[in-house]
């Protein structure tokens, strides 16, 4: 047996356990807001963001290719694969260690900011600042900013109207009954959005964009249409009262909550499978590609590896977003999953750096904003703050030393 095939089974081992620490860390982005405003038990939501992040990954995942290096490096300078191949071992390794002190201390951090951090680290220490793309290692700053600032805008913005245009009219409930509707078929048009745009699935497409705007817009409206109809039926034996409001965005919640989860799966899966079909490239081919056929068994093994880490440590990060940060209920709980949804899509599609772990907790610090300082635990917020500026830093150091062991033993 090679070195390279030693590396490759070790890689997927620690693809495997990245994967673990990324669903325990990162189900906190579609979940929390739901389980804190109890539209779902901790139980239900574990269960359901397991099954969709496994369905995100296979289904809707890298099934053609993944961009290794994420940018940040450029691999053409570093002409010996074996290197490489260490330095994505190391990075997996040490982005996997900084997201399970992160989980542990129930504290949200971004999966791609961690594998971000671990290459750029090794890609300095063998290449040197040459080999490094400083613009993107600045958006990757930048994005600490951009992210929560944007979501906590449209979560301020969208429980604002609904406090406005609902909670504050007298007719409070049948206000609700006609804007559920319309929130429904917007919600749906967000999703096919992101669908068409975010995941490798959709991209694929190669739809132009008026017509991905054509088909987005007929679908919002018939979701529209078909809210109106459910709406009428479903609700139809509400008595007027604060808590039938509730009951109404409690099912637009668990609608926006599943959508997040089936996203992440899609989307989030390559920061731990990325690693490991680069080193799968160099032990098969002895040479580097910084894009990588993915296998089908590869996304459904950093599928399971997410779904494991939200049913054995999930509830840890769940319960600082979905409680901690400010009190949620249905109604600012669907806020900050729109929210989150919605920057996501938009800051992505404007070619802007973005955290799904950012704009999740950006917007529900947006919705807690919008009842008051007072309503918002800055506390909390400073030791997130705190881990979100050390992950970078954190996981380029650890992997240097890492990476300097690990080539100490082979050469």
């Amino acid at each position: 047996m090679t070195v390279f095939d030693v590396f490759f089974y070790l890689s997927f081992v620690a693809g495997f356990l990245m994967a673990f620490n990324l669903g325990a860390n990162d189900v906190a982005n579609s979940m929390a807001s739901a389980v804190g405003a109890k539209a779902i038990t901790v139980k239900q939501a574990l269960f359901i963001a397991g099954i969709l992040n496994i369905a995100g990954a296979v289904l809707l995942g890298s099934q053609v290719t993944a961009t290794i290096s994420k940018g940040i490096i450029d691999p053409s300078s570093i002409s010996d694969p074996k290197l490489i191949m260490l330095g994505m071992f190391a990075s997996l390794i040490s982005a996997g260690f900084w997201i399970l002190i992160s989980t542990l201390s129930g504290l949200p951090v971004s999966s791609t900011h961690s594998i971000v951090g671990g290459i750029f680290g090794f890609g300095l220490v063998v290449g040197g600042p040459n080999v490094v793309n400083w613009g993107k290692m600045g958006s990757v700053v930048l994005s600490w900013i951009i992210s929560p600032f944007f979501a906590a805008l449209i979560g301020f913005l969208v429980f604002s109207h609904i406090r406005k245009y609902i909670f504050f009219k007298k007719e409070y409930l049948e206000n609700a009954k006609k804007w559920a509707p319309r929130w429904i078929g917007l919600t749906f048009a967000i999703i096919c959005g992101s669908f068409l745009y975010k995941t490798p699935l959709g991209k694929k497409l190669h739809l132009p964009w008026y017509e991905a705007i054509a088909v987005v817009f007929v679908l919002g409206i018939t979701f529209w249409l078909i809210g109106k109809i459910i709406v009428k039926k479903v609700f139809s034996h509400l008595e007027k009262s604060a808590e039938s409001v509730e009951e109404i965005f409690r099912k637009l919640q668990i609608l926006t909550s599943c959508y997040m989860a089936l996203s992440h799966g899609a989307n989030d899966v390559a920061n731990a499978i990325g690693p490991v079909a680069a080193v799968y490239m160099i032990a098969k081919y002895h040479v580097f590609s910084a894009k990588a056929e993915i296998p089908l068994y590869f996304l459904l093994f950093g599928g399971v590896g997410i779904a494991l880490g939200i049913f054995w440590l999930g509830r840890r990060v769940i319960a600082t977003v979905g409680e901690k940060i400010t009190t949620l209920t249905n109604t600012r709980g669907f806020a900050v999953d729109f929210g989150a949804a919605t920057t996501v899509l938009l800051a992505s599609n404007l070619g802007l750096p973005v955290s799904t772990t950012h704009a999740a907790v950006g917007s529900v610090i947006g919705v807690g904003l919008a009842r008051g300082f007072s309503a918002v635990n800055f506390k909390i917020l400073w030791k997130i703050f705190l881990y979100w500026i050390l992950t970078v830093p954190f996981a380029a150091l650890t992997t240097i030393i890492f990476f300097q062991v690990l080539k100490w033993m082979v050469y």
